[in-house]
């Protein structure tokens, strides 16, 4: 019986909250940004900020890779880093996607921040 109380005490339930986030640091340093891209918006804007991903309209077609180029060109812009700090790791033909933040000096608390204030 005493194993079963020491198993159920090993996982924290602090830990599960920073699971769901869509923004979380990778083992290279690198933050991942979970997103649920909307290509066809009329303007780029920042949509809502959930556990599956941060919402982003897209003003431009999901033809070509444009919305993609378009997508890594606003979140440069948000974030206000360079076009070569921001790419896309997963999802490039889907429009669950995941952004990689690079050489960057953000944190994961920071980039929370700078999305609610940039969120309609």
């Amino acid at each position: 019986m005493s194993k079963k109380s020491k198993k159920g005490s090993v996982v924290p339930p602090a830990s599960k909250p920073s699971d769901n986030s869509p923004v979380e640091l990778d083992k290279s340093g690198n933050i991942r940004l979970k997103i649920c891209a909307k290509p066809g918006a009329k303007n780029n804007a920042i949509t809502g900020i959930e556990e599956e991903g941060v919402g982003v309209q897209i003003n431009a077609p999901p033809m070509d890779g444009e919305a993609n180029a378009e997508l890594v060109k606003f979140i440069s812009k948000v974030f206000d880093v360079k076009k070569s700090c921001v790419s896309l790791d997963k999802g490039s033909r889907s429009r669950q996607k995941v952004i990689l933040l690079s050489e960057t000096k953000l944190t994961v608390e920071q980039v929370l921040e700078i999305l609610k204030r940039n969120s309609e």
